[in-house]
């Protein structure tokens, strides 16, 4: 069977998923492992992710979504983030503080924040223009 772009990008997140969890099931120092391998680079693993985003992005728009369609299932999203990090929140809140208080919070989230700057805008271009 031929698949969409839409469709792949799909099927990698439940390939991936299932990965995930059946290894966090049977070998979860495995998967930690991994991860802290994965993200022992910040700076890598930031424009990596920089990178995919924006082509996931491209093939959701030629898709035919709209950024305001994509934004909408941005919330959903972040609503079950929202469930899976709730217990977190007070490591979250810490390292915050601990940014704002060196001064260095919009040093260390400018590209994420350029970056939904930009969606944002797009996305209030479309609604209201």
């Amino acid at each position: 069977m031929a698949y969409t772009a839409i469709e792949t990008i799909a099927l990698i997140l439940i390939i991936v998923s299932v990965i995930k969890m059946l290894v966090l099931l049977t070998k979860p120092m495995a998967w930690m492992k991994f991860a802290k391998g994965i993200y022992s680079k910040p700076a890598t693993i930031k424009v990596i992710g920089s990178i995919l985003a924006a082509i996931v992005l491209w093939y959701l728009v030629q898709g035919g979504m709209t950024i305001v369609q994509i934004l909408a299932v941005t919330v959903f999203v972040a609503l079950l983030f929202m469930i899976g990090l709730a217990t977190e929140f007070n490591a979250f809140v810490k390292k915050g503080e601990a940014l704002i208080k060196r001064g260095k919070l919009w040093k260390e989230y400018w590209l994420y924040s350029l970056i939904w700057i930009a969606l944002l805008v797009w996305a209030a271009k479309e609604l209201f223009m």
